[in-house]
Parts: structure tokens; C-alpha cells; sequence
């Protein structure tokens, strides 16, 4: 060999981790699963969905049985009952099958995440849900979410939302005939009202808080901004925009987070609507635009900058419709106890621009963020459905082209109540409505109809203070 001819070397070959291994969630194949798992040594994994209150049931697995999928299964009545575990009565729209047939998980791989509080290594992934022989179910919330978004889908329309979430710290309380109070913070004293943007409120809960980010984050949630409200220990966080589905799926996984944050510093998260009598309530307002599919520009708006016909006819749409589907976005009993005239809330559906005593508001904003927030849902609602419903309004109003409204530009909150008074009223027009059994259909419509019915005759059976105070004596 000539020896000026150069030895060569052969370069080591360096392996590098997948990204979608060292990400904080999601994959999008069960090979890509279980190297995620692997590189985490998670043991278990809790395969859960929504139900229609938009509490988390499901099966916790070994990571090898997740892999295997096999037995992701519940019984199909866990859609069925009431939030005390209840089931509605037979009636002409609604039949419960005692038989009470399986239904099957399918899991979200996008959705996968670690569970940040357990003390073994544990994930936790969102799934779907089909018959047992794999048709459609219509009426489970993701789904009821789902086929909204497919309408919008089907026009060559992408939804673009943004949820913020309000809710209270209390103290812990085993009795729940006492009413919520106030929980210490660092400095030693209750929390008070009126700190509405203050720093040291937020400060009274730093080691809280910290925790709340830190969870978020090894689950790869994005906290926009935190803040005081207005409430006594009353915080609400904004979430950044993006695809309704996503964005519902975050909120689910954040009310299990903020909730399991408290519980760790002696505390109770609540997402009531109403929890602390004299306080304000919890919203969870949403805001919310429409972009072409193809070019992602904004529909609301026209090429000159201008507001365009389909931003009017979408607020006409939720003037129209808003009413109709209340139920879906306050709840329960205790949500129209937030909707009352006089505080912060909104009673009615009016409109108006940067105006936070209209039910629906358009913040300030440049023609490509153009967009409208609904400030009438609760944060007790579920975010699937909340979500589906005030975008079939605003869908539903786009299509029959609505006018809304002139917009109102004084104080709109102390008018008279253009919603629904009580969960029964709410219940009646939202069934009433043949658009909304068009649009989600009547399996849906008649099953949640016959849920809060006998949500209702439940609290019915509860004697309240203010009967034994006024009452016992007078009546």
C-alpha cells in the first residue's frame, strides 16, 4: 500500500432518541408507544374518558396489557348515569337497558401523558369510544364534539378556540352540610375577596401554583397566564388557542391537575359554578374564530380588514341558539345561581365590542385575531360538550345566515334575564329544539335531557337552609 495514500477511520455511530420518546405526550402508533413508555419505566397506565359530567372513568392496566389492548372495555351505562351515580327513569325518549352491554376504548395516542402525582411511574391516555362492535356511538362527549367539528370540516372550516378556566381553593370540609370556606394562605390569614389581579393573592398559593406548573408541564400543558380573580382564593387560568378537540382534551386534564395540586397542599379545587354564597361565580369563557382550512386565514374577517358576514351571522347564531343549549354549558342546579343579574355574569345574549357585562363579547384585537368569547358557560360545565354547543350556535347561525343584534355599548349584566331561569326550564328548550336533534342527535338530546331531569329530582329530595330558616316557623 503506498504511503501517502490516507488511512481512513470509520466515524461511531451515534443513536439519538426519537423525539417523540423524549416529548412530554403523545405518539401516534402503539411501537412508538411502548418506547415511550420505556424510556419513562412507567409500570401502569390509566385509560380514561369523559363522561357526560366530565368526570374521568376508565381502567387502570399494566403498561404490557395497555400494549396488548385487549381489554379496554366499560359498560356502556357509565354514559348513562347522573352525577351521584344515579340512572334517569324510562320514558318515551329514553330507555336504559338492563342488560347494560359493554362498550369499547379506544385510546387517543396523541393524548398520552405521564400522571406527574402518583408516586409509581404512571400514564394516563384519553380514548374514544365505540359499540362493542365498533359503530358510532353519537351521544359520549367526544364524539358529541367530534361530528361539530366534522360540519365545520365539511365547509372547508377549521375552529380556532381558547378556553379560561376560573375555580376556587377551600378549605378541606368532610361535611358537605357546612358551607365552603376560604383556605389559609402563607401568610397565616384566610383569604379575602377583592383581589381581583393582585399579586399577592396569587403569592398566597406560590408553592401551590408552583406544583400546578409543574405538573403541567411533565404532561406537556401550556398554561398561558395565571391570575387572581375576583373571588375569595378564586384563580382562573387562559389557555393558548388552538383545535377545539385539543383544547377540551386540556382542560379535562387540567381540572385533574389543579385538583390534585390542592389535595397535596390540604386544599380542595373546586370547578363549581357557585360554591361560596356572596362570591362571585366561575366561568369558563371561551373564546373562539373560524379559518379556512387551506389558507388559515380568518373568516371573520375581509380582506380589507373589515368584519365580514360570517363574524355577524355567527354572533346571530348565538343569540338564536345560545338559550337553546344553555343546558350544555351550565349544568346543574347550582350554575344558575352564577347567572343572577347584578355580578359579574352575564344574564343575557347580548353583544358588544371589549364590553364584559355582554354574554357575548368581542375583545380588541387586530382583523386576523378576530374572534368572539362567549362568557356565559360554567366551570362546572363539561369542555367537550360547552364547546360543541357554542359552536353549533355559531355554526347553525353562519348556515341560515342570522343577523344579530345591534351591539350594546353600556352595561348589559343588570337587564332583564333573557336565559333560561332554572335547570328544568333549560332541560325543556333544549329538547324543544329539533335543530340541536339535527345537528347532535336525538340519542344524545334525549339521554343528557334525562340525566339532568333526574339530577334534579335528586336535589329536590335536599331540604336547604333557607327553607329551615324561613320556613319552620312562618310558613
Amino acid at each position: 500500500m503506498s504511503s501517502d495514500k490516507k488511512k481512513t477511520k470509520k466515524k461511531k455511530q451515534i443513536l439519538k432518541t426519537p423525539d417523540y420518546v423524549t416529548r412530554a405526550y403523545g405518539v401516534e402508533n402503539f411501537d412508538q408507544a411502548r418506547e415511550w413508555l420505556a424510556y419513562r419505566g412507567i409500570e401502569d397506565v390509566e385509560c380514561i374518558t369523559p363522561d357526560l359530567a366530565g368526570v374521568p372513568r376508565g381502567k387502570m392496566m399494566p403498561s404490557r396489557k395497555f400494549l396488548d389492548s385487549s381489554a379496554l372495555a366499560l359498560p356502556g351505562s357509565v354514559f348513562l348515569q347522573t352525577i351521584s351515580g344515579e340512572y334517569p327513569e324510562n320514558d318515551e325518549n329514553f330507555t336504559y337497558d338492563p342488560l347494560d352491554g359493554d362498550i369499547r376504548l379506544i385510546p387517543d395516542l396523541s393524548t398520552l401523558r405521564s400522571v406527574p402525582w402518583e408516586s409509581d411511574p404512571t400514564a394516563q391516555v384519553i380514548c374514544d369510544v365505540v359499540s362493542s362492535k365498533g359503530g358510532e356511538i353519537t351521544y359520549t362527549p367526544r364524539n358529541v364534539l367530534k361530528n361539530i367539528m366534522k360540519l365545520y370540516a365539511d365547509q372547508g372550516w377549521k375552529c380556532i378556540a381558547a378556553p379560561e378556566i376560573e375555580f376556587y381553593l377551600v378549605k378541606m370540609n368532610s361535611d358537605p352540610d357546612e358551607p365552603l370556606q376560604p383556605p389559609v394562605g402563607r401568610s397565616g390569614r384566610t383569604i379575602s375577596a377583592g383581589q381581583g389581579y393582585t399579586m399577592s393573592g396569587v403569592n398566597e398559593f406560590d408553592d401551590l401554583i408552583d406544583d400546578i406548573y409543574h405538573f403541567s408541564e411533565a404532561q406537556g400543558l401550556e398554561i398561558e397566564t395565571l391570575i387572581h380573580e375576583e373571588g375569595a382564593a378564586q384563580l382562573e387560568i387562559n389557555l393558548n388557542h388552538g383545535d377545539p378537540m385539543a383544547l377540551a382534551d386540556q382542560v379535562f386534564f387540567f381540572k385533574r391537575t389543579i385538583r390534585e395540586a390542592a389535595l397535596k397542599h390540604n386544599m380542595y379545587a373546586t370547578f363549581m359554578a357557585k360554591p361560596i354564597q356572596n362570591q362571585p361565580g366561575s366561568a369558563m369563557h371561551i373564546h373562539q374564530s373560524i379559518v379556512d382550512a387551506e389558507t388559515g386565514k380568518n373568516i371573520f374577517s375581509k380582506a380589507d380588514g373589515e368584519a365580514s358576514d360570517a363574524f355577524y351571522h355567527f354572533i346571530g347564531g348565538l343569540q338564536r341558539y345560545l338559550p337553546s343549549t344553555l343546558v350544555m354549558m351550565a349544568p346543574y342546579v347550582n350554575s344558575y345561581r352564577r347567572l343572577t343579574r347584578g355580578v359579574s355574569a352575564p344574564v343575557n345574549v347580548k353583544w358588544g365590542y371589549d364590553n364584559r357585562t355582554t354574554g357575548l363579547r368581542v375583545p380588541e384585537s387586530g382583523p386576523a385575531a378576530r374572534r368572539v368569547e362567549n362568557r356565559i358557560p360554567s366551570s362546572d360545565a363539561n369542555p367537550y360538550l360547552a364547546l360543541a354547543a357554542s359552536l353549533v350556535c355559531g355554526y347553525l347561525g353562519m348556515m341560515e345566515k342570522i343577523k344579530p343584534d345591534e351591539p350594546i355599548m353600556t352595561s348589559a349584566n343588570e337587564d332583564s334575564i333573557d336565559l333560561p331561569r332554572g335547570l328544568l326550564d333549560a332541560v325543556s328548550i333544549f329538547e324543544q329544539e329539533e335543530k340541536l336533534q339535527e345537528v347532535f342527535s336525538s340519542k344524545f338530546v334525549h339521554t343528557y335531557s334525562a340525566i339532568k331531569r333526574a339530577e334534579f329530582e335528586t336535589f329536590m329530595e335536599v331540604i336547604s337552609p333557607w327553607e329551615r330558616q324561613y320556613l319552620v316557623l312562618n310558613a
